[in-house]
């Protein structure tokens, strides 16, 4: 449960977007989305690789 703590005379827009911002680095929806279909180990290693790839590509081409 998220706890957020308004002070007297903030407005609800600023403490709907500490909420929202709350809840988007807790990560629940990630998790979920993540959890709705099985992904073998092997896969998700391969597709580790393959992002970690193509950052070290886009640092290199950045550097030159």
């Amino acid at each position: 449960m998220l706890i957020i703590t308004v002070k007297d005379g903030e407005s609800i827009d600023k403490a709907l977007k500490k909420y929202k911002r709350k809840f988007d680095r807790t990560g629940v929806v990630r998790q979920l989305r993540s959890r709705q279909q099985f992904t073998k180990p092997s896969v998700i290693k391969r597709q580790q690789k393959a992002r970690a790839a193509y950052k070290q590509q886009m640092q290199s081409k950045e550097e030159a």
